[in-house]
């Protein structure tokens, strides 16, 4: 078997893989942060678990950049953009992160694998399966409206993240309800902002595996954002009863 034969097999497998996860996720929340319960292992920190689980994407997207055949204008536009979002995510988030909460290593390990598994088939796809894309490609409208909904789909991220550290500064560490931003609308903005840059990114890349990593995204952040959404609506009686969970308007 060749690499391109065991490529596109990996991808399927990998999509297989996205639904049974949804349908797992949806059965029982994975237990770290506010859902965490006994019998999930050793924990680590926080910090150290988010340097672990998203740090490995950054690494390796431009492991692969440089291992790879494409490397003109478009290929460099497509590392930039995929580490502006592994770069905070891996890097930054972790040390602004005010949680104590300590992580399961099984869900740490489960991470990494994932960012491995994903990494490669973005890669190896953008920059040496697939055939180079054109300096064109920058102009396509594809290109520019995932550019356009990735860039929005980021703030989005970066910005509920910054409300919900505010809502854990000081000695207040009880758990209160968000407001502000998107906030207004779902009780997830911030797994809506991930959903929005990775359906851009399929979109920018106009690619398959960009698609698989979409459904990933979705499947994986929409049964958190329904069991936040639910523990929201049990937590607090005066919970704004407008709000959807991760998706405004609908769900």
């Amino acid at each position: 078997m060749n690499e391109t034969t065991f490529y596109w097999a990996l991808l399927a497998a990998w999509l297989a893989c996205a639904v049974a996860v949804f349908v797992a996720l949806l059965l029982r929340t994975a237990p770290y942060g506010r859902f965490a319960r006994a019998g999930w292992g050793w924990r680590v920190s926080p910090r150290l678990a988010w340097l672990l689980m998203e740090g490995p994407a950054a690494i390796v997207f431009t492991l692969f950049f440089f291992l790879g055949d494409n490397k003109n204008a478009v290929a460099i536009v497509f590392l930039i953009i995929w580490n502006v979002h592994y770069v905070y995510r891996g890097y930054i988030y972790p040390w602004l992160k005010r949680s104590s909460r300590g992580v399961p290593v099984s869900i740490v390990a489960a991470a990494v694998g994932f960012q491995l598994v994903n990494s490669y088939l973005q890669e190896r796809y953008l920059f040496t399966i697939a055939d180079e894309y054109p300096s064109a490609w920058l102009l396509d409208p594809r290109f520019i409206g995932g550019a356009i909904l990735f860039a929005i789909g980021w703030a989005i991220t970066v910005q509920s993240d910054s409300l919900l550290r505010s809502l854990r500064a000081g000695e207040n560490q009880d758990y209160q309800i968000p407001r502000g931003g998107l906030f207004r609308w779902v009780s997830c903005p911030n797994y809506f902002g991930e959903i929005v840059e990775w359906s851009a990114w399929a979109l920018l890349t106009w690619s398959l595996p960009g698609l698989v990593f979409a459904i990933w995204t979705a499947a994986n952040l929409i049964p958190r954002a329904l069991a936040y959404h639910r523990w929201y609506r049990e937590e607090f009686a005066d919970y704004p009863a407008n709000r959807k969970a991760v998706i405004p308007g609908l769900l």
